[in-house]
């Protein structure tokens, strides 16, 4: 689904709060800058890092709606949204997703214990079978790198864009 959304034209769009904030960061760094291979920069934009932008939001209208605003503002159909919360149960990040659905923007998450709202809700999750708010994050970069590596591998070889790369 991501691969497929980047090799498009699409962008990825991430969020999450406080460790999966910074994972969000994290992921999205390594498809704009470099995971492995020297390739083109990817879109992949973490909706955590405009401080202006969630304190705005947060101020003007609700701490809930920080994430939604934004997919609401920079997303478009054929975009992915990667919604990352250990407990799946986040309000701002439930909310994000359920605008990219209106948005017909697909929908994937990362989370932890049952899942949460989020499995249910997103078009793919991915449910670390952990209570432990810890061990949860440590599985999410895990996938999160995981996901990199095989975008890098779905899209390019020898940091070329792959003939072979799906299109659509």
């Amino acid at each position: 689904m991501v691969v497929r959304t980047l090799s498009s034209g699409g962008k990825l769009m991430l969020c999450g709060n406080g460790g999966s904030a910074a994972d969000s960061q994290h992921i999205a760094a390594e498809l704009t800058g470099r995971f492995v291979q020297d390739r083109r920069p990817l879109a992949a934009i973490a909706l955590t890092t405009d401080s202006s932008a969630l304190t705005c939001i947060g101020n003007d209208y609700d701490f809930s709606e920080v994430f939604s605003r934004q997919v609401i503002g920079l997303g478009r159909p054929g975009d992915c949204l990667l919604a990352i919360s250990t407990s799946g149960t986040s309000a701002n990040v439930v909310k994000a997703v359920e605008a990219a659905q209106r948005l017909q923007i697909s929908t994937v998450a990362l989370s932890g214990r049952d899942g949460g709202r989020l499995r249910s809700l997103c078009d793919a999750a991915i449910v670390v079978p952990s209570a432990t708010t810890a061990r949860i994050q440590e599985a999410h970069i895990f996938v999160g790198h995981a996901l990199c590596a095989l975008i890098e591998e779905g899209l390019y070889k020898n940091g070329q864009l792959s003939t072979t790369a799906p299109l659509h």
